[in-house]
């Protein structure tokens, strides 16, 4: 005796060997035994079980599943019961198991319930399941229709309106994700290749703009109010003049300098910063602004500010003309030594702007000693020879520290230039070690008053913001709160406005245990690291486009450990997969095999050494961060 029975969803054939109360061992026509379940077991026959199965399935196909809807009833039925009312006699088991396998074929017809069991679906919600089933079929279509165009690099219209999604915020569960996900495997590509190869990214740079803005900025850059109170005639206008130092793109100037001689020996000397604090009212429609974007964005050869330019220009410290600052005064005596320090309110006449690319070549290591015939050439040695002695101070004074390199990325015209400098040059120097000493007295000074600030600290290596001024280990500080650039950081300008309520003697814009102050920290610190990665990924992007614009083939390399690379002459990192095992400081040449400004990848393969590691050149490679801390 044989048996056709249902097992995990499946019809199956086999012969009883031997069958107990509510189970048998089985034997299949494979010569597999096992052991089922009585309740299995959908009909028993005597017949041979081989061609069994193939004759079932081609009596199955021959049965129309329309007709067999029209022809049962209402009530749940039998299969074998169905099968004799259908052949109008008593069905063969060939005949009966097609029956079972056309009806479990077709659950929009009929539904199951139970094993062999079924009840026809009523007639609206059949139209309904097969109205479903033929958009399926449709849509399985277009898809592949789709798929093919895709795969031959031409973009269907339907899946151009849905770009943006596609490349910035996929739904996996739509036609067109699907149909690109599709051909992208077919084609062994990604999905963000395979868009790029049929053209729908013309521009790698503007996709990761894009992707940047879709999060951070999804209202746009456009700043919807620009209003600012401008009540600097009360203010008392300083005695000196200054002059500032910046970039030659540098719009937001938000420090200056000045030296004044007093009596007795003493040198006064102004560190002045822009401020925004006075004009812009907390909680207004322009602050909320600002407190959103919390920073300015920068990257090569754009940015994004944090303020309009309605509200920058009545506080940049442009040359020429007269801005509100917030002023810190040092008194210096002979020996540089700081006797007194101020802290004052007031207005100051800018009188130059000067800038690196013009003041570098007359003040640099190689003119401290004699007088290079820039008119501030005095003015800036005094000032440097001041930063030394604060950078001793500090601790951090080491003349046999190995040079660093920073970079300058400017695009004109389309075309990338990326400029080094020499970090801890006597220009670079100056600006950090007074902007240090101000964010480190002006912290003081608000813990001194128990006016609550937004502090940078570091202990263990690890940097984090706090309320609470606290030290921070690698500059050598007992505390150090961000103030000096409000034009281009909101914890500066959150920061001045308590340093302002200090000097002129008034309620904190922000009291101690401030709610506000607290949320204000933490939002800034997720955006600014989100805002450091972004700048971070378009200056590599920028060093890959200056590879493919130089068409350079051959580039040389420092080994830092293992497998990772720094270019020469460019600020990137890179693994190199079959370097040999050499020592960090290796110098290295590597011949370019891809370039893809897309994913931002570099494909290297090893040629050879040039010059084995060397100790100091070793070190050369680890950053150092700590001027990392200091916007000049």
């Amino acid at each position: 005796m044989n048996v056709f029975f249902e097992e995990d969803g499946n019809f199956k054939l086999a012969s009883i060997m031997t069958e107990t109360q509510g189970s048998m061992q089985i034997e299949s026509a494979s010569g597999k035994r096992s052991k089922i379940k009585t309740s299995s077991v959908l009909m028993r026959f005597e017949l041979p079980l081989a061609g069994f199965m193939e004759a079932a399935n081609a009596e199955a196909a021959s049965l129309e599943v329309d007709f067999l809807w029209e022809c049962c009833g209402e009530p749940e039925f039998g299969f074998e019961t169905f099968a004799a009312d259908y052949y109008g006699r008593k069905p063969t088991p060939i005949e009966a198991a097609a029956i079972a396998i056309k009806l479990h074929s077709a659950p929009v017809y009929f539904n199951r319930k139970g094993k062999g069991h079924y009840k026809a679906a009523p007639a609206e919600i059949l139209k309904a399941a097969l109205a479903g089933l033929e958009k399926k079929r449709l849509l399985a279509e277009k898809m592949a229709g789709y798929v093919l165009q895709l795969k031959a690099l031409e973009v269907p219209d339907e899946l151009k309106s849905k770009l943006d999604m596609l490349l910035y915020e996929p739904d996996k569960n739509s036609m067109e994700y699907k149909t690109l996900e599709t051909a992208s495997s077919e084609l062994h590509l990604t999905q963000l290749k395979l868009l790029q190869a049929c053209g729908a990214i013309p521009s790698a740079q503007d996709y990761h703009l894009g992707a940047f803005l879709r999060e951070h900025f999804t209202k746009g850059t456009e700043f919807h109010s620009e209003t600012v109170i401008e009540p600097f005639e009360e203010l008392p206008l300083a005695d000196a003049v200054a002059f500032s130092i910046d970039d030659s793109t540098t719009t937001e100037i938000d420090d200056a300098f000045s030296i004044t001689q007093l009596p007795n020996g003493i040198t006064r000397v102004g560190i002045h910063i822009a401020a925004p604090a006075l004009g812009i009212t907390p909680d207004s429609p322009l602050d909320k602004e600002v407190m959103q974007r919390l920073s300015t964005v920068y990257m090569p050869g754009h940015k994004i500010t944090m303020l309009p330019e309605a509200a920058i220009r009545p506080f940049s410290l442009d040359a020429g003309e007269i801005k509100p600052v917030l002023s810190l005064y040092l008194h210096v005596n002979a020996d540089l030594v700081i006797t007194q320090r101020d802290t004052k309110v007031e207005r100051m006449k800018i009188a130059d702007n000067l800038r690196h690319d013009t003041l570098e070549p007359f003040f640099n290591e190689t003119t401290l000693d004699a007088d290079s015939g820039h008119p501030y050439w005095a003015t800036l040695l005094y000032l440097f020879k001041l930063a030394e002695s604060l950078e001793k101070l500090r601790g951090k004074y080491d003349p046999t520290k190995p040079p660093q390199i920073d970079y300058n990325f400017y695009i004109n015209d389309g075309k990338v230039s990326i400029v080094g400098r020499h970090r801890g040059s006597p220009m670079d120097k100056l600006v950090a070690e007074l902007m240090i000493e101000a964010n480190n007295q002006w912290g003081a000074l608000l813990a001194t008053h128990d006016v609550p600030g937004l502090y940078r600290a570091q202990s263990g290596g690890k940097v984090y913001m706090t309320t609470r001024a606290e030290p921070h280990q690698g500059l050598g500080v007992a505390q150090y709160a961000w103030s000096t650039s409000p034009l281009r950081r909101a914890v500066d300008l959150i920061n001045q406005r308590q340093i302002i309520s200090v000097a002129q003697n008034i309620a904190p814009a922000y009291p101690p245990n401030s709610e506000a102050l607290t949320t204000h920290m933490r939002n800034f610190e997720l955006t600014f690291q989100a805002y450091s990665e972004f700048q971070s990924r378009m200056e590599r992007y920028c060093c890959l486009q200056y590879l493919i614009q130089e068409d350079t083939q051959i580039v040389h390399a420092t080994v830092w450990r293992e497998n990772l690379v720094r270019l020469d002459d460019l600020p990137y990192m890179t693994k190199v997969y079959g370097l040999p095992e050499l020592k960090s400081g290796t110098r290295v040449s590597l011949q370019i095999q891809e370039v893809d400004t897309l994913l931002i990848e570099l494909r290297t393969k090893f040629i050879e050494v040039l010059d084995e590691a060397v100790a100091t050149e070793a070190e050369t490679i680890v950053d150092d961060n700590e001027n990392a801390e200091v916007v000049a």
